[in-house]
Parts: C-alpha cells; sequence; structure tokens
C-alpha cells in the first residue's frame, strides 16, 4: 500500500493501486489492514506534493467514485492550505482545471442527475478556490458564473448550488474559518455584485411558465439559492421589486409550495424599521388570501397532520415560522391597518392556535415562541396603561383596546396552553412507553425549557384576565372529578399549569382558587382506586403544594395539612412517591422554616418539635438517600435565625435516632475492634456520617453542637480505618485495594472528610477560634500523616480539597501550618498525576484546587516553603512545573483550573516583591508553553484563559516590569537578538517570531511579524487582542479547519450573561414569574 507514496509510480498504475488501498479501507473485514490503510492515506493526504496527482484520478475514466472523492479531498485541503505557497500560473491552471470539471458535468442533464455527489464536492472544491482567488485574482468571477448560467438549464440549477454554497461560506460559516480582514471583503465584494445574481434568479422566475412544466427543479434551485441570499442582500432588491408578488403566487403551486414559504419566512422575520412597512402589509395580505385557498381555516391541522406526509409536515412547520417571524416583527402594521388588515391579523392568530394543537413538539415549541411573545407583549402594555399617570380614560386607552381585541385568543390560548403544559422538572413520576407510571430516570432538558416559557405565557395570560384563567381550571378540574374527562395526562397537564401560575393572582383570588385546587385534589386522592392511579394524584398534589409557599405560609392549618399528608406519601413505596414527596417537603422548610419554628395558635409546641418527636414514625419506609434528604430539610428549618437561642436541644433531639446507632457501635468497637470489620456496620457508619453531611450543609453554624459530639470517635474511627487499611496492604499488596473491604472501609474515611468540609464550607466563621482549637488542629496531624504515609492506591483526593477549604475558612495559615500541608501533600500528590493524564482524576483538580486556595490566601508561602532558600526555591519551581502541566492536561476541568490559578499567581506577583525574581526565573518557560497550547487543537475550549496569560506576559514586558535580562548573555544570537541597547521587548519579540516560524512552516516570517506586531500594538485591548490571535490561529493549518466555536466562547458567555441579567430583571418586574422558591421568604412571613 506504501506504494502510493513513491511519486515515480507511473499515473495509471498510481490510480489503480490507490483504488485498492480505498477497497481497503471501506471493505476489508480486518482491522489491521484498514489501520494500515487509512494510515497511508492520511500521509498521502499530508505530503506537501500529494495535490499534484489528484488531476490524473480526477480524468481516469478507470477510477472509482471513491478514489476521485478522495483526490477532491486532497486538493481542497492544499486549497485551503497551501494555496499562496504556490506560483500564480499553478493556481489559475487548478482553478480552469475544476471548473472545466464543473462545466463538462452539468453542461450534461443525464450526467448532472448520475454524478449528484461527485459534482457537489467539486462545487465545494471550486468555492474554496473563489474563496482564494475572488476578487483579486478572478476579477470576473460572477459575471463568468452569471453568463454561463443562460447556457443550460442544468448548468444553471448547478451555478445557483456554487452561489448558494458561497453565500453560506461567506455570511453564515466564515467565523472562525477566515480572517475578520478577509470575511469582510468577500462579504462587501458580494454585496457589490450581487445585481448580476439577482438578475439571474429573475431570468429564471420570468421563464417560471414553461419551467413549471419542463425543469421544475431549476425553479427550486433557484428559491433555494435565493433564501440563502435572503438574509443579507440589499432590501431594494426584495421590496423594490416584484419579488414578494412573485414568491406568494408560487404558494398556489404544490412543487413550489414550500421552497417558497422558506423565502417568505426569511423576509418576514426581517427587522428594517418602519421604510418598508406598506410592502411587509402587502405581503401578508396576498399570503392569507393565499394561504385560505390552500388551507381553509376551518381545517383541522391537528388530525390533517397526523395523516400528512413529509413535504406538508414541513410546510406546517414553516407555516409556524412564517407567522411566529412575521407577527414578532410586523404585528403593529397589521393592529393599526383597517378593518381587513384586523381581520387577516385575526386569521392568522386562528392559524397559529390550530397549529399549536398539532402533536409535534418541534411544531409546537414554535407556536410557544411566538405566544410567548405576544403574551408578554400585551401584558406590558397594558400595565403600562394601568400604571401610568392616568390621564387618559382607560376606556379609550389603547392597552385596554388591545386587551379586548385580542380577548377571545386569549381565552383560547389559555386553553391551548393548559391542555399542552410541559412537564416540569420536580415531578419524577411519569408513565412510560407501556403506559405505567413510573419514577423518572433521567431529566429532560428540552421538556424543562419548554415548561419555563409555558408558564411564562400562563402568567402573563392569568395577569390579564385571571377570571378566566380561574374559570377555564376549574372547570376542567370539575372534568377530572366527574370522571367526564379523566385522563392521567388531562389531570397532570391541568395541575402543572396550575402549579405554573404561582404568584400571578392577588392574595386573595390565590386563596379562594387553592382552596377548591387542594381541596378537591385532596379529595380526587381518596377516591381513586388502584396504585397508578394514586401515584398521578399524589405526584400533583405535592407539585401544587410546592408551588405555593405563599398561601402556605399565610393559612397555617393548610400548611401543616399538606406537610402530613407529605408524611403519608412517605410511607407508599410506588416508585417515585417518596423521592418527590421528600423533595416536595425539601422546598416547603426553605420557604416556611419560619412557621416551623414558631409555636402556632392553637398548638401546644412549635411543629418541627412535633416532626422530630414523630420521626421514627415518617422515616420508616425511606431509602437511605431519602433519610438523608429529611434530615437536611429539618436542618434547614432549624437553621432559621430566630430559632438559633432552642437550636442545640432541638439538633441533639433530631440525630437521636443516628446517634444512638453510632454510640452503640463505637461502644460495641471499644469491647471488640472487630465489629469494624462487618462490611454491614461500615455501610450504617457511611449513612450516619452522609446524614450528618447534609444537615451540616443546611443548618451552618449551629450544627457545632452536634459535629463537637462526635468528633472525638469520628477522629478515632477514621484512624482505626486507616491502620486497617495500612495493614491490608501491608500483608496483601496494593491489589487489595480493590476489595469490597477496602472500598468500604474508604468509604468511611471518605464521609469522615466530606462531613468536615461541609462544616468549614457553610460554617460563617463567627466561631473561628474555638473551631480552630476543637477541630481544626486535632484533626490536622491524624490525617495528613494518613495521607502522606499511605501508598497511592488509597490515598483519598477529598483530603486535598478538605485543606483547600480549612484555608479559605481560615483567611489563610500561619507559615508553619502551609508547609506542613505542602510537605505533606504536594510532591506525593504530583508523583501520582504526572506519570499521565488518566489516573487518579479527582486528586488532579482538587490538587490545583488546594494550590489556587494557597495562592489566595498564603501567596507570599510559595516563596517561603523551606528555611533552606535553595530548598524553597526547587520547592517553587516545583508549584510552576505542577501549574504548566495543569495547563497542559487534555481535560477541560484540570487544563481551566490550572489556567486560572497562573492568571491569578500572575496577578500576585505584579503587587508583590518578587516580579524581578519569578519573571527572569519563569517568563520563558510559561511563554513558550502558552504558545504551545494555545496553538494546540486539543486546548481549544481553553482559549480564553490561555489568550488572558499570554496578554499579562506581553504586558509585563512591554511596561519594562523586568529588569533582570531574559536572554542568555551566553548565546551569541540570543544577545545579538535582543536589541542595541538590549532590552526585554525586543528580545521576546524575536524569541517569538522564530518559535512560531519553525511551528509553523506553511506560515511566512513576514506573516509571523505581523501577528506579534499586532499583539503587541493591541495590548491595551482585550477585544482586539484577541481578534488578531483567532486571525493567527485560522491561518494554521491545525485551526484552518474544524470547529473553532471554542475561540469566541467568552464573547458568547458574555453575551449570553448580559441576556441572562436582562432576563431576570425582566422576570422581577412580574408576580408570577419568578419561582416561589426564588423569593425571599420574609417578604410574607406574617
Amino acid at each position: 500500500m506504501e506504494k502510493i507514496l513513491d511519486f515515480s509510480l507511473p499515473d495509471k498504475e498510481f490510480v489503480a493501486l490507490l483504488d485498492q488501498v480505498i477497497q481497503v479501507l471501506n471493505t476489508s473485514q480486518n482491522a489491521d489492514e484498514q489501520k494500515a490503510a487509512q494510515a497511508v492515506l492520511t500521509q498521502f493526504l499530508e505530503t506537501p506534493e500529494g495535490w499534484a496527482r489528484c488531476d490524473k484520478i480526477l480524468d481516469d475514466p478507470g477510477a472509482s467514485s471513491f478514489a476521485k472523492f478522495y483526490g477532491l479531498q486532497v486538493l481542497g485541503e492544499m486549497v485551503k492550505y497551501r494555496w499562496k505557497t504556490l506560483p500564480r500560473e499553478t493556481c489559475e491552471s487548478i482553478r480552469d482545471f475544476i471548473v472545466g470539471k464543473v462545466i463538462s458535468i452539468s453542461s450534461d442533464e443525464a450526467a448532472l442527475h448520475k454524478e449528484q455527489v461527485y459534482v457537489q464536492k467539486l462545487n465545494v472544491v471550486l468555492v474554496q478556490i473563489v474563496k482564494q482567488e475572488w476578487p483579486n485574482n478572478w476579477r470576473n468571477f460572477t459575471a463568468e458564473i452569471v453568463g454561463a448560467s443562460r447556457t443550460s438549464t442544468s448548468q444553471c440549477e448547478n451555478n445557483l448550488r456554487i452561489l448558494a454554497l458561497l453565500s453560506e461560506e461567506v455570511f453564515q460559516f466564515s467565523s472562525g474559518q477566515m480572517t475578520q480582514e478577509k470575511t469582510i471583503h468577500l462579504k462587501n465584494q458580494f454585496n457589490d455584485e450581487f445585481s448580476q445574481v439577482f438578475e439571474l434568479c429573475q431570468f429564471v422566475f420570468s421563464q417560471s411558465a414553461s419551467l413549471s412544466e419542463s425543469k421544475p427543479s431549476l425553479l427550486v434551485s433557484t428559491l433555494q439559492t435565493l433564501e440563502k441570499f435572503l438574509v443579507w442582500i440589499p432590501l431594494g432588491y426584495i421590496f423594490e421589486t416584484e419579488l414578494i408578488e412573485t414568491l406568494t403566487s408560487y404558494l398556489s403551486v404544490a412543487a413550489l409550495r414550500s421552497p417558497s414559504l422558506k423565502c417568505l419566512v426569511e423576509i418576514g422575520s426581517l427587522a428594517v424599521g418602519g421604510l418598508y412597512d406598506n410592502r411587509f402589509s402587502t405581503l401578508y395580505m396576498l399570503f392569507i388570501s393565499q394561504l385560505s385557498n390552500i388551507v381553509p381555516v376551518t381545517t383541522d391541522i391537528a388530525s390533517a397532520y397526523e395523516e400528512a406526509d413529509d413535504d406538508t409536515q414541513a410546510f406546517v412547520m414553516d407555516l409556524a415560522l412564517f407567522f411566529n417571524g412575521f407577527f414578532k416583527g410586523h404585528l403593529q402594521i397589521l393592529e393599526s391597518g383597517d378593518a381587513d388588515h384586523i381581520a387577516g391579523m385575526k386569521t392568522g392568530m386562528e392559524y397559529m392556535l390550530k397549529i399549536s394543537t398539532v402533536n409535534d413538539v418541534e411544531v409546537f415549541k414554535a407556536c410557544v415562541e411566538w405566544w410567548h411573545n405576544f403574551s408578554n407583549d400585551l401584558y406590558y402594555s397594558t400595565r403600562v396603561v394601568q400604571t401610568g399617570l392616568q390621564l387618559v380614560s382607560a376606556v379609550h386607552s389603547p392597552g385596554t383596546s388591545r386587551k379586548e381585541l385580542f380577548a377571545p385568543i386569549c381565552s383560547d390560548l389559555r386553553r391551548v396552553m393548559i391542555s399542552r403544559m410541559a412537564k416540569p422538572e420536580e415531578v419524577l413520576i411519569v408513565e412510560d412507553e407501556n403506559g405505567e407510571i413510573v419514577r423518572e430516570t433521567s431529566k429532560d432538558t428540552d421538556t424543562i425549557a419548554l415548561y419555563r416559557t409555558m408558564k411564562e405565557i400562563l402568567v402573563y395570560l392569568t395577569h390579564l384576565d385571571s377570571e378566566d384563567t380561574d374559570r377555564i381550571m376549574l372547570k376542567k378540574l370539575a372534568a377530572q372529578m366527574d370522571r367526564t374527562e379523566w385522563s392521567w395526562h388531562n389531570l397532570n397537564t391541568l395541575c402543572w399549569a396550575v402549579g405554573s401560575i404561582s404568584g400571578a393572582m392577588t392574595e386573595a383570588q390565590e386563596k379562594k382558587f387553592l382552596v377548591i385546587v387542594i381541596k378537591e385534589l385532596l379529595q380526587l386522592c381518596e377516591i381513586v382506586r388502584g396504585k397508578d392511579n394514586k401515584a398521578v394524584v399524589a405526584s400533583n398534589i405535592m407539585y401544587v403544594v410546592g408551588q405555593y409557599p405563599r398561601f402556605l405560609r399565610a393559612h397555617w392549618k393548610f400548611l401543616k395539612t399538606v406537610v402530613n399528608k407529605q408524611f403519608e406519601f412517605m410511607l407508599e413505596t410506588h416508585p417515585g412517591v417518596q423521592d418527590m414527596a421528600c423533595d416536595t417537603f425539601m422546598k416547603i422548610a426553605q420557604k416556611c422554616r419560619k412557621k416551623f419554628v414558631t409555636l402556632q395558635q392553637g398548638e401546644n409546641r412549635p411543629f418541627i418539635d412535633e416532626i422530630i418527636l414523630g420521626l421514627p414514625g415518617i422515616i420508616e419506609k425511606l431509602e437511605p438517600h431519602q433519610i438523608h434528604s429529611f434530615y437536611e430539610s429539618c436542618g434547614c428549618i432549624l437553621a432559621e435565625p430566630t430559632n438559633w437561642d432552642n437550636c442545640n436541644q432541638q439538633v441533639l433531639k433530631l440525630f437521636k435516632l443516628p446517634n444512638e446507632t453510632w454510640q452503640d457501635i463505637i461502644y460495641k468497637a471499644s469491647v471488640g475492634p472487630e465489629v469494624f470489620q462487618d462490611r454491614e456496620v461500615r455501610k450504617k457508619l457511611v449513612n450516619i456520617l452522609k446524614t450528618n453531611t447534609r444537615v451540616a450543609k443546611s443548618l451552618g453554624v449551629p450544627f457545632y453542637v452536634q459535629l463537637k459530639w462526635m468528633f472525638p470517635e469520628m477522629l478515632n474511627v477514621y484512624v482505626t480505618f486507616s491502620k486497617a487499611l495500612s495493614e491490608m496492604v501491608k500483608t496483601m499488596g496494593p491489589v487489595m485495594t480493590r476489595s469490597a473491604d477496602a472500598r468500604s472501609m474508604r468509604a468511611v474515611k471518605k464521609e469522615v472528610i466530606r462531613l468536615l468540609e461541609a462544616f468549614y464550607a457553610h460554617d460563617d466563621g463567627s466561631n473561628k477560634e474555638v473551631t480552630m482549637q476543637t477541630l481544626i488542629e486535632p484533626m490536622t496531624e491524624p490525617i495528613l500523616g494518613d495521607y502522606y504515609n499511605s501508598v497511592p492506591e488509597t490515598r483519598d483526593a477529598e483530603v486535598l480539597s478538605l485543606f483547600a477549604q480549612v484555608i479559605k475558612f481560615s483567611k489563610g495559615l500561619p507559615v508553619g501550618a502551609v508547609r506542613l500541608i505542602f510537605k505533606s501533600l504536594f510532591a506525593c500528590t504530583l508523583e501520582m498525576i504526572k506519570t499521565n493524564f488518566e489516573d487518579f482524576p479527582e486528586a488532579r483538580l482538587n490538587f490545583f484546587k488546594l494550590l489556587r486556595a494557597i495562592n489566595q490566601y498564603n501567596f507570599n508561602e510559595f516563596f517561603n516553603l523551606d528555611d533552606n532558600p535553595a530548598a524553597a526555591e526547587a520547592d517553587f519551581k516545583l508549584i510552576i512545573n505542577a501549574i504548566v502541566w495543569a495547563f497542559k492536561h487534555t481535560e477541560r476541568n484540570v487544563a481551566e483550573t490550572g489556567l486560572m490559578l497562573l492568571i491569578e499567581l500572575l496577578e500576585n506577583v505584579d503587587k508583590s516583591a518578587f516580579v524581578t525574581y519569578f519573571y527572569t526565573m519563569c517568563f520563558r518557560l510559561v511563554l513558550n508553553d502558552i504558545l504551545s497550547v494555545l496553538t494546540d487543537t486539543l486546548h481549544r475550549p481553553g482559549f480564553k484563559y490561555q489568550a488572558q496569560v499570554l496578554m499579562h506576559l506581553l504586558s509585563v514586558v512591554a511596561a519594562g516590569r523586568v529588569t533582570e535580562p531574559m536572554w542568555n548573555p551566553d548565546n551569541p544570537e540570543e544577545v545579538a537578538n535582543s536589541g542595541n541597547p538590549p532590552n526585554s521587548r525586543q528580545f521576546v519579540v524575536y524569541h517569538m517570531e522564530t518559535l512560531l516560524t519553525t511551528a509553523f512552516p506553511n506560515l511566512t516570517r513576514a506573516q509571523v511579524q505581523a501577528v506579534v506586531r499586532n499583539m503587541f500594538e493591541s495590548l491595551g485591548n482585550t477585544k482586539i487582542f484577541k481578534g488578531h490571535l483567532r486571525d493567527f490561529l485560522i491561518q494554521t493549518k491545525e485551526f484552518g479547519s474544524g470547529d473553532n466555536t471554542d475561540l469566541f466562547e467568552e464573547e458568547r458567555k458574555a453575551e449570553l450573561e448580559k441576556k441572562q441579567q436582562e432576563e431576570q430583571e425582566r422576570l422581577k418586574s412580574t408576580p408570577g414569574l419568578v419561582a416561589p422558591l426564588g423569593n425571599d421568604e420574609n417578604m410574607a412571613e406574617s
């Protein structure tokens, strides 16, 4: 197979041999043969002169299609990466060759149809050439392709596809594929020459009568190409020609209906100000007129959709997209029009309501997008009138008239939204494909997102007319109670809708509405028969009550009733019911905790005391993870600040059951240590510790009383299992660390560490000195000593995270403590993780979290890790090497943690007395390795931080912060290139140019010099700096293809964060939009 790499081989023999290699790759059953074939083909692809044989492959009549595809792949790679290095005459020769191939096939109708895939790949290569040549070296490209299109219908069809491809390449996919300058240049050129392309489209349309019979595919191709142009062409081509009339007329032609509608979708979605309002109005009225003939408004679109073919279903989707896009941008044009326009608008809304009932989630999402926009706009326009200065009578106000105008549509929309409400995240009980009620196994993020949007629609609609919402929902609930419309689906969607409008009614309305809903649901739970039916009703009760904390806080009896109902559900073993009961109790505990700890009228004790007293019966049938959740909820209640005076005794009472079990185990162990050899005992210890950890997180500072009680024996348990593991390894070898016994012993140790870390993370530090003396100091040596002396397989990564948290909690430790942590954890962990990128993944991440904590709170100790200066410097170099190793890691979290640590370290260095020392010793090492990962596609996701580090390093040099020479005085070449007089900036420029030119031979020295110069010149502007950096990476072969979206991730995140912030402000402005758990409990506390 390697013979294809012999370029002295005769052309005929080469093509035949190439075909054999490709056949082995595609058909061989031998994996080694396939691997060898792939390796040879890849090597040929990467050989600089390989492209020179492509014409022989494409010209050989005996070559297979696969060989030709491969030849085009090789040629395409050359055009992308080496075009600029070829002599001009060679470029023109290749260009003419590909153009000739395209013309020869596309001129023949039969050949074009037969060789569709081949022509498509030829078109792609041609477009790549156009991007390189046009306009500088191919000024007449547009005129040539338009002129050639008039010679035959088949050639015209293919040329339109080429133009569509070019449009996509320039206007849609240029980001990350071409430099900024090149992209702008091509866009301007395409705009300037578009008139010729538009004339070609018009020429085709002018012959539509004959082409509809003889060549309908040409009309379709023209419309498909036009669709690609509509997003960017000058508006005059759309609105100052007969294009709108042409496109709407094609709706009546079945073959052209879909592509013409897609064009109208693009036009209808354009936002161009008020300049072309008349033309938009014309477009809509022509469209509605045509649509009413094709699909009468009385049509049951949902039923028709079920029986329709794929094309018709796609047409319905495009209808939804058209109305969505047009209404969002231009509804006001229709609203302010005459009676015909308003009637047409209402007709369009009716179509959207009917399409909204289609049983297809993607179609429904398109409709929901519009209804969200519509309800939002209608609500806010109405609210402006209601909350304004009331200078105009409400009867004549535009907001009121709008509300009345759309009232029937809103009422129908409420029914549609309620009947199709998506499942909220909180509901864990679902119907499976067999029609059985089961526990949900994974979250459906699409459904959750859809629910949130539908929730907002219903909230807006409720604000617009809460009585209508109330009436519709209660009528549907009555139909569930009398069983006329009983079904799991109907009850679910109704209750999900009821839960979604929490906060949208006034408190009085909400009380009246909810009293009915909750009473009837509780009654329904009693009267339905069958475990599945009861589980469905139970899940809906739990969801609804969990959404109305304001109501529960204001109505103590209801709160107590529904909480006790949750406790009943905790005894129900149907899959999902107990989990959901625990989750609902958690939500109520978080939002109503003050009610639990306050003595309510008519009660003998606070409700939390009653719960603690009855706790054994409540948790009797719960699984361990559910018990942990229950205890966490109780911890949340006890954390209520007004309760802290009584908290200590309540905490100890809460833990009565687990503490008794713990004491029993500890006592038995004191009599006979062999009790710890029982796996069931170890399992109990793990569960007790997990329960404590959950409460430590929710309770915070008051948990100290429980932790202090457990701590001495807990530390003894940790030490006991540490010794047992060491003995096991000593007698039976490291292989025993994988045994079930070893794993369960380690599980106990890990939970001890997690419990301590959880408490330190949630302790506010108000008793820091006491915590340091009673907990942190006693645990430090045993835990560090165990970690240091253990074999790598039994070291717990949680220890690294624990001491990172200890440093954060203490806001910095004494130098002796930092040295002890460093000596115990650093070197031995580095040895574990530095040999490869796979072993001990948790230790890797936690190791760098620990270094970040030291850097943040004990930065100076990095330079003072030993009394011996030489040893201290060696330790510091190890830290730098570890950070470099981290950002070279292929696992994204580790690499990003390393980069963030480096950035934080550099910022600390710049504010310290170690500037010259650090940069003299480390600058070149860090610079070289940052450039290495920056130009490695495996590290693309780290671009934001890599660019930040590089910019920081160059800024230090540009500002002259480093006074010591960075070059080697003993190296004449480095001295010569450090400037005259010598300076660090001059040397770094030379160093980067040399490094990058060597690494990327496909770039000229002049290109690299321009890149380095641009970087230094843009140090004051992060956006411009990163732009130059991206352009450089795109020019390199490594980044010239593939997905470069990670290079723009920071901008996307910033835009997303801005939108999220704006979204939060919008949500806060309307009652009911923010989830009830997001509100401040105390605002509604009485």
